[in-house]
């Protein structure tokens, strides 16, 4: 169990990005949320000598901006002015869309005592809280919430006694309540893993990325239908069933970036964003993850994403790491 939770609930945000990646679509990618914490710590007032260490986020609800005619569906784009010339500008595809989330972070700081105090801890929650609501996150703007008078939606900042496990408990479930419905996202590396070793005794030459491509669609197979009559004469029947190797909602995910390139000196890459740093070509990291239900969540480590430095010596220039996984397997493995 952590010691310190921060918890700010029901942001509405707009026109958040829903091209994740260049290969999948949906809800925004975990990274940018990481990054909406690190930017809210940069934001921090100096007094309260806060850090951050994760973030968990709650899908309350998504409402993607595309057409919804037909089976092949658009996303809304947006008429740009004409450009010098009276021409119509050239259209960069951005898929949009409107979500409502819960954000969990685990907070880490030196313990005066303050932290005792349950006025000083709701002052500072809701500081965050207005912190938080004039930045931008997953490249959408936060809208004031409409249940500001439900106190089941105020911000909290939570202290977890670590000598009392079953009052942190009971404080953990109470908090998982309030945060229904939702779905909360969490990485499945095991899943990839055990997938990729099942098609190589099918296929030797089989890959992570064929397990990936077979965990992110919907496969249907053909079966035979057993014949319960005792005529010999009955033709045998088939019938079309999705096949579905493993149990859950799981779903294709960024997890950060790969460099493809050496490192270049500043101003050596043309039309580079910033001609003052070095410059590196990149391609993203994937993953599988799964939404799961908070009230299944037993401990609120789970739900934490948090930046893998152990990677770096991999080529890996930035990647996230959830241990939902472990630490699930660990809590079967002590009941």
């Amino acid at each position: 169990m952590i010691d310190h939770l921060l918890v700010l609930p029901r942001l509405r945000i707009q026109n958040a990005n829903a091209i994740s990646s260049p290969m999948t679509w949906g809800f925004p990618a975990m990274t940018a949320f990481v990054g909406t914490m690190q930017a809210l710590e940069r934001r921090l007032p100096d007094d309260l000598g806060l850090m951050f260490s994760g973030i968990g986020v709650i899908c309350h609800s998504m409402e993607p901006q595309v057409t919804d005619k037909g089976p092949v569906r658009a996303f809304h784009l947006t008429r740009n002015p004409v450009d010098k010339s009276g021409n119509s500008a050239a259209i960069v595809e951005q898929g949009r869309a409107h979500i409502d989330v819960s954000l969990l972070i685990d907070v880490e700081f030196d313990d005066n005592g303050t932290l005792y105090s349950q006025q000083q801890r709701d002052e500072i929650a809701q500081r965050l809280y207005h912190l938080v609501q004039g930045m931008r996150i997953a490249g959408g703007s936060v809208v004031p919430s409409m249940n500001v008078a439900d106190r089941r939606h105020a911000p909290k900042l939570i202290s977890f006694n670590p000598d009392d496990e079953q009052q942190s408990s009971a404080d953990w479930r109470r908090i998982r309540r309030h945060l229904l419905p939702g779905f909360a996202l969490v990485q499945r590396d095991d899943l990839l893993k055990k997938h990729t070793e099942a098609l190589k005794t099918t296929d030797k030459t089989a890959t992570a990325f064929d397990a990936w491509l077979d965990l992110s669609r919907i496969n249907h197979e053909c079966c035979a239908i057993e014949d319960q009559s005792s005529s010999a004469a009955t033709k045998q029947q088939f019938e079309w069933r999705i096949r579905r190797p493993y149990p859950g909602w799981l779903v294709p995910i960024p997890v950060g970036y790969a460099a493809i390139s050496p490192l270049y000196n500043p101003g050596e890459v043309a039309n580079a964003r910033d001609p003052e740093r070095s410059f590196r070509f990149v391609e993203s990291i994937y993953s599988i993850g799964e939404w799961i239900s908070p009230h299944r969540i037993k401990d609120p480590e789970e739900l934490f994403w948090n930046v893998d430095t152990d990677r770096a010596k991999q080529g890996i220039i930035y990647c996230l790491k959830n241990f939902y996984a472990e630490l699930a397997t660990a809590a079967e493995g002590a009941e």
